[in-house]
Order: structure tokens, then C-alpha cells, then sequence
């Protein structure tokens, strides 16, 4: 029988105890200690594995200790895993540190002092982990005094930005050993303080808890901090010399966030779903994290946890769903022309090539699109699909992933642009388009496309979306869509309410040439007589009818009509 799918499962521990399916990511453990660095910064997509991967650095080094200070062996937890054939080198380290570990994912509050009250219970809850320091003479009656207020909320805003320096040299008198800190999500805190207009306040906070533990600590061994972005600009990494950033551009430990394909083809065989390959490829993979391949461990896991067994194999966007994915959203709203004409590019499937900012900060994410375009890529809405170096700068020719994050754009361009129409008086445009007054519908129609965005697979599918959404909301008219009346499939029908008022049909065309645009109007005009689209509203008992051929070309279009 197969193991249990770990749907939102993230901790080490208990995936492991629990018998659910693991991608052993464990070699981590090697590298980390192979590489020496002091600090090290991984970036990162959400949802990409960074809190399974800290919990299990957590439970591999972790000294542990239980209420009464007694150890805990967590030795079994890796029994048959990749780290335990290393060598003594690496399991001679395992269980040897007190550890520090925050995520800070759940910091999302509408205000600085909702933000800050969630960061001190964090805090607080992770000093209640160590309360056993408290026991013994390990600590001064001071230092267990100001323990106590930090443990109980009770201490001042400046005790809890100086906390994690103050915790790691208590474990450090009462283990006699440095301390491993591990910081998760770091940046989540700044994001949503971004968006919610508390930034400087929670960048000072943060500078100060970071600043405290990872520059000017004694007693640390070594620090994991994981994140979506590099923030530098603020000073919180500032004067901090042994700090390593690894990004998605890196090569090294490119495999320890998401799954790689030879990963997604054994948890695919050992559920059955070899066939599905391709599918998920298609709709799950296409990041590129240095030169590894990747794909997006959380849509891969609800994906076969989903489809298992019920022979389905349904695709849906998972990952999508996970966020509000607001940084799509700014740039489509603020998207100007060349912007919409490379977000257009993207959907096609094309590529757009961007110079590469790594040190992007929340507050200059809008200052450029480069810098918006840059925010993407690293947060796993585009991909990096060749890099070049013109002697200065590196540029990265940048493209969407996959079919999951393609729907992300799609929705949330269909969401704008409904929103964008509705925001429009309208009341001119539909005077003009139950009446057959072809210069005005004409003329709005070529304002809005010259605004929107394309973003089906094809462009006969863009421009009838186009039309739906734009003919949404008239009052007294029943649209209808790609319906079957007369002898074929009418694209759009407009059936009013009223029996005396025109039933408006619809029939869309699209060209490659302005200059075929009348003669396909002409056409569209009449494939509506030859395949009878007035058929049903006729046998219904409507009498007046007002016909387009609406031809589309790129931007433009031609509208021709006829009032019966």
C-alpha cells in the first residue's frame, strides 16, 4: 500500500513518524555544513518546501531537550535517509546544537500592532520551547527574570527585537555549545506590512531582531534564513560579511527546493500515475533554479493526491490558489503599453529579456517595471530561460513557467478588465449597439482593445472573451454564447426582455491584415443569413433584429451592421 500523500504536511517529524510519502531532501544537511558560511540565505517561491526543509535541519541538529531538561534522541528520524550513508563527518554533528527556529509565515495582520502582538507570541512560544534553561544555575536570577518577562508577553517592544541574541546566549550557558538559528519566511513580515502601509515600522523591528542575532552573536554556530526575496536595501543584512545568498539563479542547492523530474517520475510510479508525466510536466514544471530543472512540489503533491486512485488525472491550478498573487495583479494595473505588449508576448508563449536586480526591496518594487518584472522571476511567476553578460550587467530572457502560472495571468487579467469595463459608463456604447450605429460601437471598441491585454491560447477565443466581457451588463438583454440556433453555433445572441426591442446577433471574425478586415465582416454578416442565427429568436417570436460582422485585426477592428 502507498504511503500517505502529505498534503500540507511540514513538519520533518512527523512525516516521518506518520509514514507519508517523503522526497528525501536530507542531503541539505551535507551541503550546508560543506559549505562553511555562517549565515546562509535561500530564496525561494512560496509553497516551494522552504518549512519542511528548516524543520528538518531543525530535527537533524537540534539538541533537543523536554520539559525537564532531559534529551530527546532524534537519531531514528533519519534511519535509511541519504545523510545517513555520509560518513561520521556529518552524523558525528547531528543532535550536538541547541536550535533557534522561527517561521515568521504567519505574520500577515492589516497593522503594525497586530503584526507586532503575532510576532511576540512567535517569539514568546519559542522561549516557552527552552523554558528548561530555567531550571539549574545555568542562568543569573536577571537573565531568568528578563526570560520570564519575554516568555509571559510582559516585556518592552526593545527586549523583544534584541530576543534571539538574548535566547542563544542562555542555550549557549546552559548547552556549553553555540547555537544553530533558523529563520523561516523572514520576508513575509515585510510584504504584507508593505501592502498594508506599516513598512518602516516593521523594517525597523525586523533589522533590529535579525541584526541582534545573525551580526553581532558569539554564541552562534550557524544561521538558515529563508525568504522569497533578497532585502539588503533596508540594512537588515547590512555589515553582515559572511552571509551567503543562494537565489534561484544559483546552482548550488538548486535541488533541495521543489521536486526534480527524476523525483516527480518515482512519486509518480509509486502511485500508479506514470502515464501522467506529461501532463504534469506541462502544467507543473518549467522553472529553472540555476540549471536544474524543477517543478512546484505543492501543485505535484495535490496533484497526486487528488487523482490517485479515481483515474482523473484532472490538472488544476494549486498553486494559484495559495496566495492572493497581488504583485500579478499591480502589474497588470499598471501595466502601459509596452508592458501590456510583453505581457501579451508571455502568454504566447514567448520570451522578454530583462537586466537582473537581485536586491529588490518591497518599497522599489513599483519605482521600475524592470524592478517589477525582476520581483516575478523570483517569486516564481516567470522563469529564467538563457542569461547573458554584456560586460556590466547580466540580462535574463524571462518566460512563464508553466500552464498553472498561465492561468494565474489569465484570471487575473479577466478579473481586471472586468472590472475596468464595469468602471465605464457604458450607456452610450449600448444606445449605440441595439440601434446598429456602427461609428460609435466601432470607436469603443477600439479604446478598450487598445487598453487590454490577450490572454487566451488563441486569438478567436481572446476577442469573443473580449465581446462577452464588454456586452456584460446591459440591462433588459439575455446574452447568449456559442449557442446552436438555425444551422450552426451563433457566437453571440443578445435576447432582450422586451419582445419589441431588437435581439442583437453577433458573428466575430479575425485577420492577420487591416486589409481584410471589410471583406470579413462582409463574410461574418453573411454566415449569420446562411446559417440562420435569427432562427430561434424568430420561432420565439422576436420580429426586429440588428446584425454585426465584427472583424478583429491586432488592436483594431471593423464593425458592420444591419437592422432588420
Amino acid at each position: 500500500m502507498a504511503k500517505t500523500v502529505p498534503v500540507g504536511v511540514e513538519h520533518y517529524k512527523e512525516i516521518v513518524s506518520e509514514n507519508y510519502y517523503y522526497v528525501d531532501k536530507t542531503l541539505l544537511v551535507k551541503d550546508i555544513l560543506d559549505s562553511g558560511a555562517k549565515v546562509s540565505l535561500f530564496t525561494r517561491p512560496r509553497r516551494f518546501g522552504k518549512t519542511l526543509a528548516m524543520s528538518m535541519l531543525q530535527t537533524f541538529f537540534e539538541d533537543e531537550r523536554n520539559a525537564e531538561g532531559k534529551r530527546i534522541d532524534n537519531s531514528h528520524y533519519f534511519t535509511g535517509k541519504n545523510i545517513s550513508s555520509c560518513g561520521e563527518k556529518y552524523l558525528s554533528r547531528q543532535g550536538n546544537y541547541p536550535v533557534i527556529s522561527l517561521t515568521l509565515k504567519e505574520v500577515g495582520q492589516p497593522d503594525y500592532a497586530q503584526a507586532y502582538a503575532k510576532l511576540k507570541g512567535i517569539i514568546a512560544a519559542e522561549f516557552d520551547r527552552h523554558s528548561y534553561v530555567l531550571s539549574g544555575e545555568a542562568l543569573s536570577e536577571t537573565e531568568k527574570k528578563e526570560f520570564r518577562a519575554i516568555l509571559s508577553k510582559e516585556a518592552e517592544e526593545s527586549d523583544y527585537s534584541g530576543a534571539l541574541l538574548f535566547l542563544s546566549r542562555c542555550l549557549k550557558k546552559y548547552h556549553g555549545s553555540n547555537v544553530v538559528v533558523l529563520i523561516d519566511e523572514y520576508d513575509v513580515p515585510l510584504e504584507k506590512a508593505y501592502f498594508g502601509k506599516f513598512y518602516d515600522r516593521m523594517v525597523s523591528f525586523i533589522r533590529s531582531l535579525f541584526g541582534a542575532a545573525l551580526k553581532t552573536n558569539d554564541a552562534l554556530q550557524f544561521a538558515v534564513v529563508t525568504g522569497c526575496l533578497r532585502i539588503s536595501k533596508e540594512s537588515i543584512f547590512t555589515g553582515l560579511n559572511n552571509l551567503k545568498v543562494i537565489s534561484v539563479l544559483d546552482r548550488n542547492y538548486a535541488e533541495y527546493f521543489g521536486f526534480t523530474q527524476e523525483e516527480v517520475r518515482a512519486m509518480l510510479a509509486v502511485y500508479g500515475m506514470e502515464n501522467q508525466l506529461e501532463k504534469v510536466k506541462e502544467w507543473y514544471d518549467g522553472y529553472l533554479f540555476g540549471e536544474t530543472e524543477i517543478y512546484n512540489p505543492w501543485s505535484i503533491i495535490r496533484f497526486v493526491d487528488d487523482n490517485q486512485n479515481t483515474g482523473r488525472s484532472i490538472p488544476k491550478p494549486y498553486w494559484a490558489n495559495t496566495s492572493s498573487n497581488s504583485i500579478v495583479r499591480e502589474l497588470i494595473e499598471r501595466a502601459e503599453r509596452n508592458t501590456r505588449a510583453e505581457i501579451e508576448s508571455l502568454l504566447r508563449g514567448e520570451t522578454i529579456e530583462k537586466m537582473v536586480h537581485e536586491d529588490i526591496t518591497y518599497e522599489d518594487i513599483f519605482e521600475s517595471q524592470d524592478n517589477l518584472w525582476n520581483f516575478l522571476l523570483f517569486t516564481g511567476y516567470l522563469k529564467k530561460v538563457a542569461e547573458r553578460f554584456d560586460g556590466e550587467r547580466i540580462y535574463l530572457r524571462l518566460a512563464i513557467p508553466n500552464w498553472e502560472v498561465r492561468y494565474i495571468y489569465r484570471e487575473t487579467i479577466l478579473t481586471w478588465f472586468d472590472r475596468k469595463v464595469r468602471a465605464m459608463d457604458r450607456a452610450e456604447f449600448f444606445r449605440a449597439l441595439v440601434v446598429g450605429d456602427c461609428p460609435v460601437v466601432e470607436a469603443v471598441l477600439k479604446d478598450l482593445l487598445s487598453k487590454s491585454i490577450s490572454y487566451h491560447d488563441t486569438m478567436e477565443q481572446f476577442y469573443h472573451g473580449f465581446m462577452v466581457g464588454v456586452l456584460s451588463g446591459l440591462g433588459g438583454y439575455e446574452l447568449r454564447s456559442n449557442r446552436e440556433t438555425g444551422d450552426g453555433r451563433a457566437d453571440i445572441v443578445m435576447f432582450p426582455d422586451d419582445e419589441q426591442r431588437a435581439v442583437v446577433i453577433l458573428e466575430l471574425k479575425r485577420v492577420d491584415k487591416f486589409t481584410q478586415m471589410d471583406t470579413l465582416c462582409e463574410a461574418a454578416l453573411c454566415q449569420i443569413e446562411e446559417q440562420r442565427y435569427d432562427a430561434e429568436a424568430k420561432e420565439e417570436g422576436y420580429t426586429r433584429f440588428v446584425k454585426y460582422g465584427i472583424c478583429f485585426c491586432k488592436k483594431s477592428c471593423r464593425v458592420r451592421a444591419v437592422v432588420e
